[in-house]
């Protein structure tokens, strides 16, 4: 549990009903679900074992002027500890 909050605190995530700005396009999007996860990784070079590492999904869902939330285009992106992909791509609103 502590890793997955970890993430969450130091990534800087934004919370479920929270809106996003892609930096890149400037539209704007609904965090519809958070959820935890393992994304897998290669196998062990020495040993072969499978490794995982702790990961936050986050779904979006592209706002509208007209239509029902959860209704339209959606996507989602896992996020890590190794990663800074949500700060170089979002901004949360205010």
């Amino acid at each position: 549990m502590k890793d997955f909050e970890k993430i969450i605190r130091e990534k800087g995530l934004p919370d479920v009903g929270q809106t996003v700005r892609s930096k890149k396009y400037g539209s704007l999007w609904r965090v519809m679900e958070k959820k935890e996860v393992w994304q897998n990784l290669e196998p062990d070079m020495k040993t072969g074992e499978a490794r995982t590492i702790p990961a936050i999904y986050i779904t979006y869902w592209k706002r509208q002027e007209k239509g029902v939330p959860g209704v339209g285009r959606m996507m989602g992106f896992l996020y890590t500890l190794y990663d800074n992909s949500f700060e170089q791509n979002w901004e949360i609103v205010k």
